[in-house]
């Protein structure tokens, strides 16, 4: 019964693994298939990561991967789980609904749909922030896709705004899922709501929790590419804090149309991230044996 699913599994997620070996080769297009070039082409050992690691940007794009990323994490693990405990303590079922749709609608949405209602906010000239807002509290206009302060703070808004139904919803269907009777005798014994979210629902949550951490803390190397390209509009007076491995390597990309480099990055970042949840899981079975993911 196993069977179908590990073929699949085989052939969707480990046999186009070979193609990690285009990051030790310098890819020559002198044949009539890719695979032939990629079959000539020379090693080159390590030097398709020189690309990363030899600029000046590699600290720039390394920071603003990880930082940009633990932010993420922490906002959607400690939003997501308020929200979620807020929906299960609605009483209109029907508008908790309500809430939980509108909250998740945005996840579905394009990041170039988002860019553009981001840029409505932030137009220099014209958006509502710069027309609206800021000169009703007597603040001047600000250039926003030309100061490079602001989008540490922005980013992360707009990517919780994203996805936080998402997590919302995750973390309710775990709550949901606990048996009423612990609440019950807490109530019986006189437990207050907090008492009974701190000793009951967060504790009984707690695995969903890990295990949605893990999942992100393995993808922390990587970022949100159209969050990072299109939402920013590429602009370049802003690379300080929004630069990340993701846009740099697409940009060396497209200037040197270079595939062993591009391939050297998603290894690095896959390499790195798979550490990252092993590492993480060992702390876990360290602290709780059984919260362990494996």
């Amino acid at each position: 019964m196993m069977a179908p699913a590990l073929l699949v599994l085989l052939l969707n997620n480990y046999i186009p693994m070979i193609g990690s070996l285009i990051a030790f080769k310098q890819i020559e297009y002198t044949a009539d298939s890719f695979f032939q070039s990629f079959m000539h082409s020379k090693w080159v050992g390590l030097a398709n990561f020189d690309y990363l690691f030899s600029t000046t940007d590699a600290w720039t794009i390394t920071r603003n991967t990880l930082l940009y990323n633990a932010v993420f994490i922490f906002l959607n693990l400690v939003i997501g789980v308020t929200f979620a405990l807020l929906f299960n303590a609605m009483r209109n079922r029907r508008l908790a609904k309500l809430h939980q749709s509108v909250m998740f609608l945005p996840y579905f949405l394009s990041m170039i749909v988002i860019s553009y209602l981001v840029y409505a906010f932030l137009n220099p000239d014209i958006g509502i922030l710069n027309r609206v807002v800021l000169p009703w509290f007597g603040v001047e206009p600000i250039d926003w896709y030309s100061e490079p302060k602001w989008w540490p703070i922005i980013l992360p808004i707009i990517n919780t705004w994203k996805g936080i139904g998402y997590y919302a919803v995750i973390f309710l269907a775990a709550i949901i899922g606990i048996d009423q009777e612990y609440y019950e005798a807490a109530t019986i014994d006189g437990a207050s709501k907090w008492r009974q979210i701190r000793s009951i629902t967060l504790p009984l949550i707690r695995p969903v929790i890990i295990v949605l951490t893990l999942l992100q803390i393995g993808r922390i190397f990587y970022s949100d590419f159209g969050l990072f390209f299109q939402v920013t509009r590429n602009s370049g007076i802003l690379y300080d804090t929004t630069l990340v491995i993701d846009t740099y390597v697409y940009q060396g990309f497209i200037v040197s149309a270079d595939i062993g480099m591009s391939s050297a990055a998603g290894l690095y970042q896959a390499l790195v991230g798979f550490m990252l949840v092993l590492l993480s899981n060992l702390v876990i079975r360290r602290i709780s044996k059984d919260d362990a993911l494996f």
